[in-house]
């Protein structure tokens, strides 16, 4: 099991941001994580990641603890913010060799040049981040959070704010991407999941409501949309 999630509890300042979730996520699986804003998806994100740790609860990826061994779960964990801090006047290949030193990899420049190529990147190779579009930005965040090969990749909103002919591309990137690794990602939007994840966790203030293959809530009556507002309102 690549992610297992143990009844964790998060309570920030004496209200409960997750409560009692448990959750498993198979090796080779992209799993949307769905429901609407202040449901707990960013703060489930976090947990996994390391970012925040627990109130209560376990959590593991691929067997180690996040909590006492971070260095073993971060090396296997990319991750990609809903808010993705990226310095606006380093150049690409600085940014993601920077990135790549952090880590340790033998072979920097070589790992750089085969990122940038994964996604995308090489037609903007010259510039500065600060001159890219919001597609172009996620694409950088995208091969920061995989130039270490994780065997997992966490993305928060990866498509926030995208235009049309973006939202293709990058949903396409990470479909592709899900071919290699397990994937997480959160959204509210239905059309998302459907384009691009195997299943689907419906959350709502808090707790997990629903958790079926994305091809169950589609044959459903009225399908996602349908059990997305009968299970998160």
């Amino acid at each position: 099991m690549s992610i297992s999630v143990k009844h964790a509890t998060k309570v920030f300042d004496g209200q409960a941001a997750l409560n009692d979730v448990s959750l498993e996520i198979p090796s080779g699986q992209v799993l949307g994580l769905l429901g609407p804003n202040g449901a707990g998806k960013s703060t489930l994100m976090r947990l996994i990641t390391g970012y925040i740790p627990p109130t209560s609860g376990h959590i593991e990826v691929y067997g180690y603890d996040v909590d006492t061994s971070p260095l073993e779960t971060k090396k296997r964990i990319g991750y990609l913010p809903e808010h993705n801090p990226l310095p606006d006047e380093m150049f690409i290949r600085e940014y993601l060799r920077f990135v790549g030193g952090l880590y340790g990899l033998k072979d920097v420049i070589g790992r750089v040049n085969q990122v940038m190529k994964d996604v995308g990147l090489i037609p903007e190779a010259s510039k500065k981040i600060g001159q890219l579009s919001k597609g172009y930005r996620q694409r950088v965040g995208i091969a920061a959070a995989i130039i270490h090969e994780p065997e997992v990749l966490i993305l928060d909103e990866p498509t926030s704010g995208l235009d049309p002919n973006q939202l293709v591309e990058i949903r396409a990137l990470i479909k592709s991407i899900g071919e290699k690794r397990t994937v997480m990602l959160s959204t509210h939007v239905m059309q998302e999941v459907e384009a691009m994840c195997d299943r689907v966790v419906l959350i709502s203030k808090g707790e997990i409501v629903a958790d079926e293959e994305t091809s169950v809530f589609i044959a459903r009556k009225g399908g996602l949309e349908a059990a997305f507002k009968e299970l998160t309102t």
